[in-house]
């Protein structure tokens, strides 16, 4: 006899006052499945603008934290460990990576990771040596090494354990010796139009160092007659985030724009009327961006890299670039640009083909069979 989905779900996000990939996922998932959203620093007006205002009534916080690392994640791995809910909730899902200490106290969960704690784990050198001075680098290697004992203790507490792709799940294994269940992040292909390119060229990410968005001003301070336009969200105030944004802005020639936050209409829009999509991304867990420019019909330039390998078809749907730099970049870019001028449909039906093996429809299904269990 099946048993009865659970009627009262709350899913735990760390932050929702910078909306990207891994928070649309939780909105859609919250809405998808009926549930509240616990959190802490919540920005309203940015999750109206990405189309999620009839989610806000569900969206409960635990206190705002501060804006700037480390103090932002080791106050909320905190505020979740000692959140407990005492039973009134049916199932709990960790949507948010700093809030899987939350699985402590709130059974039965599910963990959706989106990364082993980047910031502990994978990307633990990268931080040390390219965002840590000198008098930084140890308090930052005491601050990893207990972080990793409190990681591995709340672990323990995790009953489901699934992931958003096989890179993902190959890093869980690595760190955390277990297997995870891959449900790739929903994608909602059919609200993604195709429509003819108006000169330019499109990037979607954080504005953060990881995401190598200097490669791509470098590649076009070498293409004067290409355009690049640069969708960054950014957490104002956040010392990492403004540092970033302002040494971008330093090298970006005239023919490369910055806009800092858009509607989610208007982003739609980008990217149905772009010539192609960019991203750089060090190494990307799955990345959800270049899914949603293939759903617009529009070809993507990756490192070879990552997420990246399990969503975009080298050749087909855009180019998987090794070593991925600004020169290389340049030089995929004039290809596929002398590509659509012969062209302009060439990689439309391919790429949108490929996005849909992502679309939503199967992911709350997914969700929902691993919770039934």
């Amino acid at each position: 006899m099946q048993k009865q989905f659970p009627r009262k779900i709350a899913i735990f996000h760390q932050f929702l006052d910078n909306i990207g990939g891994a928070e649309i996922l939780v909105l859609f998932l919250a809405r998808g499945l009926n549930a509240d959203i616990y959190t802490t620093n919540i920005s309203n007006e940015k999750i109206k603008q990405m189309g999620f205002a009839d989610m806000i009534p569900k969206i409960k916080s635990l206190g705002k934290i501060p804006k700037n690392a480390p103090f932002k994640q080791q106050l909320a791995f905190h505020k979740f460990r000692k959140l407990n809910l005492k039973n009134k909730y049916d199932f709990y899902i960790i949507g948010g990576d700093w809030a899987m200490s939350s699985g402590v106290n709130n059974k039965p969960n599910l963990w959706y990771a989106h990364s082993p704690l980047n910031e502990l784990w994978e990307f633990k050198n990268h931080i040390k040596q390219e965002m840590c001075s000198w008098w930084q680098k140890p308090l930052y290697e005491l601050w990893v090494k207990f972080n990793r004992k409190l990681n591995l203790k709340y672990l323990k507490h995790v009953q489901i354990f699934t992931c958003n792709s096989e890179n993902t799940k190959n890093r869980i294994k690595k760190y955390y010796k277990k297997n995870a269940i891959i449900i790739n992040p929903p994608i909602d292909t059919k609200k993604y139009i195709y429509k003819p390119s108006k000169n330019y060229w499109l990037s979607v990410n954080r504005l953060i160092k990881h995401k190598r968005i200097e490669t791509q001003i470098k590649a076009f301070q070498k293409l004067p007659n290409e355009n690049l336009i640069i969708v960054g969200s950014y957490e104002k105030g956040s010392k990492h985030f403004e540092e970033y944004k302002k040494d971008i802005e330093k090298i970006k020639p005239k023919n490369v724009k910055i806009i800092n936050w858009i509607k989610d209409k208007e982003l739609k829009k980008l990217y149905s009327e772009c010539s192609g999509f960019i991203t750089t991304a060090m190494d990307e867990d799955f990345g959800m961006a270049p899914v949603e420019a293939m759903a617009a019909g529009k070809p993507v330039i990756a490192r070879n890299i990552g997420g990246y390998k399990e969503t975009i078809i080298d050749c087909k749907t855009g180019y998987l670039i090794d070593n991925l730099n600004s020169e290389r970049l340049k030089e995929k870019i004039q290809q596929i640009s002398k590509e659509l001028k012969k062209d302009p449909n060439k990689y439309k039906k391919a790429c949108q083909q490929q996005a849909k093996k992502f679309d939503t429809k199967e992911f709350i299904k997914k969700i929902k069979k691993q919770i039934e269990k």
